[in-house]
């Protein structure tokens, strides 16, 4: 199997420091050195797709820009580049869903993938209008996606769920449909994600706990006697430099520019969140700026600030594209990266790691 490199889009903002919680600002009001204007996340798209990344993971939350008006703004400063648009399928009927992303497809020259983003943050979710419980939108989940798949099929159909009721649907079928990444380490997610995944994600722990999940993954979609095939993806921040001493300098430059009570603001969030996921993430360190090398050249520094992915390869290229090398051995077959500032780091990463990991994987070409 080819490998996938991907990049980020900053819709949050962009900075040359961790983009997280600060003393001052809550999870909604983050202010950046690098606005996300459409002028800026435009730069950042065409870096990645100079620098051969196939797509570019765009983030939804109450925190950034909505995903979908936003890409399908960038498309046309874009030619090969696709958008792997992260949503979250609670606040939107699937059957709208299934047209926007038939149209996107369409539009776009299927340049669509979709992230689906179930959600962790219980108040998050209620501030847009969502009440349901952790384990009951993945239920509602498991239905969506089973909408989804329906809709994209060109076919009439009926659903009849606890969460969804369709009569009658029907929908222009989409020339193709787009790829589904779709993530979640709790015991309610995963049965999700082996049934509907075409790539499961998670994020960046150490190999050991990767190869575990990897594992329970593909027994689960073993038992489904699924037919599509299912892929493997890990989401990580690089801090890569033509040596490890100038990787790791770079390392503690972000972590000094960092707010102690920043760090245990949101490590506070992230210990009580309903995510398996991120408190997960939050026990990798601990709250503690120490110790931060939890395996060789993976870094957990973003994550004492940073909702989400949390930690970082870190290293000389070599050693960078070592740990890739490292982790895409597990199964793993799409790396979703990226550095502070997007701009700059999509560049560093396609001209000094890209060519390292051509000479020794099969590493697919942009398309």
């Amino acid at each position: 199997m080819p490998l996938h490199l991907h990049w980020f889009l900053p819709t949050t903002g962009d900075d040359r420091s961790v983009v997280g919680v600060t003393a001052r600002d809550s999870l909604r009001s983050r202010s950046t050195t690098r606005p996300p204007t459409l002028d800026y996340l435009g730069q950042v798209a065409q870096a990645a797709e100079s620098a051969g990344f196939e797509a570019v993971l765009t983030p939804t939350g109450s925190d950034c820009e909505d995903s979908w008006l936003t890409t399908a703004a960038l498309l046309t400063t874009t030619r090969r580049l696709r958008f792997l648009v992260a949503f979250r399928p609670g606040v939107i009927a699937p059957p709208l869903a299934a047209q926007m992303t038939a149209t996107y497809q369409r539009l776009s020259g299927d340049r669509l993938y979709l992230n689906i983003v179930t959600g962790s943050d219980a108040d998050e979710q209620r501030s847009y209008g969502d009440w349901l419980g952790h384990d009951e939108r993945y239920a509602r989940t498991d239905e969506f996606l089973s909408v989804l798949r329906h809709a994209w099929s060109g076919e009439a159909y009926d659903f009849d769920g606890e969460h969804y009721k369709v009569g009658n649907g029907q929908l222009r079928r989409p020339a193709s449909a787009p790829p589904v990444f779709f993530g979640g380490a709790s015991p309610a997610a995963l049965p999700v994600a082996a049934r509907h995944a075409d790539t499961y994600l998670t994020w960046g722990e150490p190999p050991a706990a990767v190869a575990k999940r990897i594992a329970k993954v593909r027994e689960l979609a073993e038992r489904q006697g699924r037919e599509r095939p299912l892929s493997f993806g890990i989401r990580l921040h690089v801090i890569s430099r033509d040596t490890s001493a100038e990787a790791w300098s770079e390392a503690d430059r972000i972590l000094d520019s960092l707010d102690p009570e920043a760090i245990k603001a949101a490590q506070e969030r992230f210990r009580s969140s309903e995510s398996t996921g991120q408190r997960n993430m939050a026990a990798l360190h601990g709250g503690s700026t120490a110790g931060l090398e939890i395996y060789p050249n993976l870094w957990a520094g973003f994550g004492l600030v940073r909702p989400g992915a949390g930690t970082a390869l870190v290293g000389s290229h070599e050693e960078v594209a070592e740990r890739i090398e490292e982790y895409a051995a597990l199964g793993l077959d799409h790396f979703i990266l990226s550095g502070v500032p997007h701009l700059e780091e999509a560049l560093r990463f396609g001209e000094c790691v890209r060519p390292i990991l051509r000479k020794s994987l099969d590493l697919a070409e942009s398309l």
